[in-house]
């Protein structure tokens, strides 16, 4: 049986920095063919050049007709990777309406906005890969992550969802959730990040995951385990030891 990228052309959203280059950069030594996509077209001519088969692809995913138009130029590609991210540290008492209304369009509904077309064709066809990247922050609700949990909450329940209803279509639906990566944006922290990875290897990690086709990968471990297994506990007592 092929692999899942040798040969294989993937599209890769939210290519241009962090995990998403990461994961370039990895897809590219398993040989896949890349589509890559981002808004900054400069950050991604200069990954493309890095790379040995990549296409550019510019695309703001907040913006509906920019999402279509991309898809007429992705659409035979046999897997889409979703990795776009927009964060910024928030608790509900200092709201900023425009952050947090950017972090749920970026996070989940740009999402949506590519699946509407993916899902649709790759059905068709009878075959396509899915990886939705979420985060450790998606399975219970912490605190400062006003906008950015609850969008990564609802971008790993659309995977649960897809993982349901393309059972048997030959689509195959992952989603990979790690903790925290050395990247731009959690530069925005100002508490401790317990195992805090640079981002090729939070990209091993996924790749890994495609490797193997599970649905849920939550990393790195330990510290993924708090996340995975407090679902279970007492929200009084998840909250006291997270509040």
């Amino acid at each position: 049986m092929a692999g899942p990228f040798a040969g294989k052309t993937w599209w890769v959203i939210g290519a241009s920095e962090g995990l998403g280059r990461a994961l370039a950069h990895a897809m590219n030594k398993r040989g896949a063919r890349l589509i890559v996509s981002a808004r900054s077209e400069d950050a991604l001519q200069s990954l493309a050049a890095e790379l040995s088969d990549a296409t550019v692809l510019p695309l703001d995913v907040t913006d509906k007709a920019s999402v279509s138009a991309a898809w007429d130029s992705a659409k035979d590609a046999d897997g889409v990777l979703y990795c776009v991210g927009a964060y910024d540290p928030m608790p509900a008492t200092k709201w900023d309406a425009d952050a947090v209304e950017t972090m749920i369009e970026t996070n989940f509904t740009g999402a949506v906005r590519v699946l509407s077309h993916a899902v649709p064709a790759y059905t068709q066809r009878g075959h396509g890969r899915i990886m939705l990247i979420g985060s450790l922050s998606g399975y219970r609700g912490l605190p400062d992550a006003i906008g950015y949990g609850a969008s990564k909450a609802a971008l790993m329940h659309l995977a649960e969802n897809l993982l349901i209803d393309l059972k048997g279509t030959g689509v195959t639906v992952q989603m990979a959730n790690p903790g925290f990566i050395d990247t731009r944006l959690t530069q925005k922290n100002d508490f401790n990040m317990p195992q805090l990875m640079q981002a090729a290897t939070a990209a091993d990690h996924v790749i890994r995951a495609i490797d193997t086709g599970r649905f849920e990968t939550a990393f790195p471990r330990p510290f993924s385990l708090v996340f995975t297994l407090g679902r279970f506990l007492p929200r009084r007592l998840f909250n006291r030891l997270f509040g």
